[in-house]
């Protein structure tokens, strides 16, 4: 490609993140080099780059952490910019500066917007001042139980605990009543602590079965800020996303317009650079909405904002951060159809989403018109228990939001993956819920969802799970020949069975 934005970068993350930049780099005509931990070492991002170098143990505090490691990658192998993706350094302030001070570009926002907006206080000032609606909550980080108590007795309960310094759900309690103030302060705080670094806690009137409503921004260093639309993230569990969509269903014209306005005006009060997320509460009863935070940084679910636009954002982030121009206006922005999008966890859903590590004896992805996978996995990839446990991201777009599900619900029929629980099943069954079809549901939807006794989707048929324990057999005789068909070594058949997909 002529003219790329940058010859060489490093990509500071693992997995399908990973992958996703380093296809666009690739496209682009820009090297990439991998980093990865000694449990990524035959991991798919690492065969994809043109250079990979280990930075450390398979904790990722011991390796994707390591930001001064990290940084020594780049430097060494004569990258030129860092993209972090999401989740580990990519929201670090100081990791950001330190890539600058280095004389090497991130790919991201600048150091102060970041700070501006990673901790939660001091962002709400930010947005106050900027005229953006808050959620009624403190200013300041909470001194202490009395002062939470008479906080919470002023905007009325039920209110929420919330992390200064937090995020994906960490350091979080609801308060029903004055009784509960005391331990859900001290819980938040604890948790804060070791999640974060920093037990610092304020407190927000609780927005009663509200939807999370997001705003996609990108701006530029020349003076421009621009929307991509909203995305709904209301489906979640532990105030994690686990099913996302564009445009949200329930948002009327009127507040779209509005809703996206203020989050263009948020990202230029803090001098916002590249890619971005602002979040809002919506309370469709009376049409309100409020500022919840923002996230510096691609978010996980950008693929349906991608299938909705035509629009690239991690190209869209590397020419930004090189210096360019965005090459459209926001009047060049245009909206197409439906897209939803299936966070794909290796959970346990019948025990609560817990996670399910372990070995992948087999799967085959979706496939057809309108489907797309992002994900790292293949038959034989064990899944490790060190980090986030998403797999793949299945997102599906249609002309409307009724093709959008179908072809949703189509493609999780084909995603069959056999050796470890996943989420799969569930999401078919969300397919089918009809008050998800109906698109009138908030943030309580899955705690609902188990309220009305709803069923998960059924298991993949007895065939998959044959073809899974046959394919095992298959792999461990052209290792081991002898062992693999001696009657002594060799599970019996119907153990295999129970071992890949029945026995949890």
């Amino acid at each position: 490609m002529p003219n790329p934005p940058f010859r060489k970068i490093l990509v500071a993350n693992r997995g399908e993140i990973a992958l996703r930049v380093m296809r666009a780099c690739r496209e682009m005509g820009i090297a990439t080099v991998a980093i990865y931990s000694e449990a990524d070492r035959d991991a798919r991002h690492v065969r994809f780059a043109d250079e990979a170098f280990c930075v450390g143990k398979a904790a990722s505090a011991q390796s994707y952490l390591r930001g001064e490691v990290v940084l020594d990658a780049a430097r060494r192998a004569g990258a030129e910019a860092i993209h972090p993706g999401y989740g580990f350094l990519s929201e670090n302030a100081d990791f950001a500066q330190a890539v600058e001070d280095s004389g090497l570009v991130f790919v991201g926002p600048t150091a102060a917007a970041m700070r501006a907006m990673g901790d939660k206080v001091d962002a709400r000032r930010t947005m106050i001042a900027a005229g953006v609606p808050v959620v009624p909550g403190t200013h300041e980080p909470l001194a202490d139980e009395a002062e939470a108590a008479r906080v919470a007795a002023g905007i009325g309960y039920p209110v929420m605990l919330k992390a200064s310094a937090g995020g994906g759900g960490k350091g979080m309690r609801r308060v029903e009543s004055e009784a509960e103030i005391g331990p859900a302060l001290r819980g938040a705080r604890s948790e804060s602590r070791s999640s974060f670094g920093d037990d610092r806690v304020y407190m927000e009137k609780l927005v009663v079965r509200p939807r999370h409503v997001e705003v996609q921004v990108l701006s530029d260093t020349h003076g421009h800020h621009l929307h991509l639309f909203e995305r709904d993230c209301s489906v979640q569990r532990r105030n994690q996303k686990v099913i996302e969509e564009t445009p949200c269903p329930v948002l009327p014209e009127e507040v779209r317009a509005e809703m996206t306005r203020v989050a263009t005006r948020a990202a230029g009060a803090i001098g916002y650079r590249g890619a971005g997320t602002v979040e809002f509460l919506y309370d469709a009863r009376d049409q309100s909405f409020y500022f919840l935070e923002m996230n510096t940084r691609l978010q996980v679910e950008h693929p349906i904002t991608e299938w909705v636009t035509g629009i690239d954002l991690v190209k869209a982030q590397l020419d930004v951060a090189a210096g360019r121009a965005l090459p459209f206006g926001q009047e060049d922005v245009r909206r197409h159809g439906h897209a939803i999008e299936c966070r794909i966890y290796a959970e346990d859903v019948e025990a609560g989403f817990v996670p399910s590590p372990g070995r992948i004896e087999a799967v085959t992805l979706p496939e057809g018109p309108w489907v797309r996978v992002d994900g790292a996995i293949r038959p034989g990839y064990a899944v490790p228990i060190h980090y986030d446990p998403m797999i793949a991201k299945l997102s599906a777009w249609g002309r409307d939001r009724d093709e959008a599900i179908a072809r949703m619900r189509r493609a999780l029929t084909e995603f069959d993956l056999v050796g470890i629980p996943t989420t799969i099943p569930f999401f078919l069954s969300v397919m089918d819920d009809p008050v998800f079809r109906s698109g009138v549901y908030a943030t309580d939807f899955i705690p609902g969802r188990a309220a009305r006794g709803a069923d998960t989707a059924p298991e993949p048929p007895d065939e998959a799970f044959l073809a899974a324990a046959l394919l095992a057999w298959r792999r461990e005789r052209a290792v081991a020949p002898a062992a693999a068909s001696a009657p002594t070594a060799a599970w019996p058949l119907a153990g295999r069975l129970r071992v890949l997909g029945r026995g949890r």
